[in-house]
């Protein structure tokens, strides 16, 4: 069973770099052979150092925390006895620099998180979009060097190229040597005499830069896409971090997406759904038709396979899904309203005197009823 390192710690798992390392010298001041010389606490020693190896590096504990694994080797404890190093301990523990050797200027750029937006037809069926965004990109004069051309770091002449330096300190185990980071070369081991001109000894500078990405079908309002190495340039000709562009869908005139379905509202003359007709319609696939069914009632739902949105994670697409509302007309002239007294008598039905407000809101609606309600009382 993998052990659970911040446990070993007794910290929490949001635990900031100074509470893991306060916990940790804590510890192995209680735990160092040099006053616990039981074989279970060399063992426990072994365990808390590991530990703290792990969570006091930021790459292996992102690692640690994301899948319970440190990535790399487990630590192992050499020289006599089963125990060594522990000079990098001792540095550790009362405040030095872990005995790392000289750092790196290079570090990678930031993330960046920008929103682009697109129409639901876009969404449905995919497109490219020419993405424009002000970032830091490498410096063409020095090529990310931070230096001018031409020009080299010199060797530290306070650490001599070490990044550290050492000074005495009085602890619990005797007088020993701690290690601190140099303050000439801020633990690089070099300086940098003639940084480039153009970027300030940066090795990047802003500029706005376009290009195409390619957005894939069935994305939705809210879907954020990684372009890796696509966000800021590192500092010293460090990696690139990575863009992410969130997707954001414009409502549509007479489709609302929902899930994978297309959902549109047609409204229908009372005579065309009492007595069934064709109609076409305008869909993102051309048009296309479908039969109401004589008696057809309000609030009934045509489905029309295929027609909707494309799975992003799957294959196929979605239905497209038209409700209908069946319209009762409003103004009659005398002509019209006598037949429908004379149909209400047929059927044996009550009349009721009453008008209802009604709009279509789908578009190029075709049928041969369109007009039939649209006269004024003579």
């Amino acid at each position: 069973m993998a052990q659970d390192y911040y446990q070993i710690l007794g910290v929490e798992r949001n635990a900031t770099e100074q509470e893991i390392k306060k916990a940790y010298r804590k510890k192995a001041r209680e735990l160092h052979p040099d006053h616990n010389s039981s074989e279970e606490a060399g063992e426990e020693f072994k365990t808390v150092t590991h530990a703290y190896e792990v969570l006091s590096n930021s790459e292996k504990r992102r690692n640690y925390d994301a899948t319970g694994h440190e990535d790399g080797r487990r630590a192992g404890f050499g020289g006599a006895g089963g125990f060594g190093g522990f000079s990098d301990i001792f540095e550790t523990f009362f405040g030095g620099g872990g005995g790392g050797g000289p750092a790196s200027r290079a570090r990678r750029g930031q993330d960046a998180l920008i929103a682009t937006h697109i129409d639901l037809e876009e969404a449905v069926f995919g497109t490219e979009k020419t993405i424009e965004v002000e970032t830091a990109v490498r410096c063409d004069r020095c090529e990310g060097s931070a230096m001018e051309p031409g020009t080299h770091p010199e060797t530290c002449s306070t650490c001599r190229g070490a990044g550290q330096i050492s000074r005495p300190v009085e602890s619990i185990l005797g007088r020993m040597m701690t290690t601190e980071t140099c303050p000439t070369c801020r633990g690089f081991g070099d300086v940098i005499s003639d940084p480039c001109g153009q970027c300030s000894g940066q090795g990047r500078v802003r500029e706005r830069v376009s290009f195409t990405v390619k957005i894939p079908a069935g994305v939705r309002d809210g879907t954020r896409i990684q372009l890796a190495g696509r966000g800021e340039a590192g500092v010293a000709g460090g990696p690139n971090g990575d863009l992410y562009l969130e997707i954001r869908v414009r409502e549509h005139d007479v489709f609302s997406r929902q899930g994978d379905n297309l959902h549109a509202n047609m409204t229908v003359p009372m005579t065309a759904a009492a007595l069934g007709t064709e109609i076409r319609v305008e869909t993102f696939d051309g048009e296309q038709s479908f039969t109401v069914e004589p008696g057809t009632q309000s609030g009934h739902i045509i489905t029309l396979k295929n027609l909707g949105a494309s799975r992003l994670q799957g294959s196929g697409r979605g239905d497209m899904k038209i409700t209908l509302n069946v319209a009762t007309p409003t103004k009659l002239n005398d002509e019209q309203r006598d037949l429908l007294n004379q149909l209400a008598e047929l059927r044996a039905e009550d009349v009721a005197n009453g008008e209802i407000e009604s709009r279509s809101f789908f578009s190029r609606l075709k049928t041969g009823f369109d007009n039939m309600f649209s006269h004024d009382e003579s």
